[in-house]
């Protein structure tokens, strides 16, 4: 099995718009022995940039009809997992919606696929993937 990857909400915006790290994800999303795992605060915020850009109409086809043909393991969040993402924001100066995606990537051992810039921030608190 090869290592899990986590999904922030850039990685999944990209390959939903089509944009230039869109093959990679793609890839990911692909190949059968790498599970993928997206944070559902994560998927909330793909959810509210979708109705922004493109209109609630969108958004909702993205949760109700595009998600769900995806091979992305969505994963809810325990009481503990919300203080994980919590105790990385109180040292770290990145939003609370991306400290999720990054205690999910570490609670998972996981490798976190981004292109966001902000995770740089982490420094090495977790393995990123960059993908722009």
């Amino acid at each position: 099995m090869k290592k899990k990857r986590v999904l922030d909400s850039y990685a999944l915006l990209a390959f939903l718009e089509k944009q230039g790290a869109s093959a990679r994800i793609q890839e990911l999303l692909a190949t059968e022995d790498t599970p993928v795992f997206m944070n559902a605060v994560n998927v909330g915020e793909v959810f509210y940039i979708l109705s922004r850009q493109r209109g609630e109409r969108a958004a909702e086809y993205f949760l109700s009809f595009v998600l769900p043909g995806l091979p992305i393991s969505v994963l809810d969040n325990s009481f503990d997992d919300v203080i994980a993402a919590a105790r990385l924001k109180a040292k770290h100066a990145l939003s609370f919606a991306d400290c999720f995606a990054a205690a999910t990537a570490i609670r998972e051992n996981a490798v976190l696929v981004t292109g966001d810039p902000e995770f740089r921030k982490l420094g090495k608190t977790v393995a990123v993937e960059w993908i722009a």
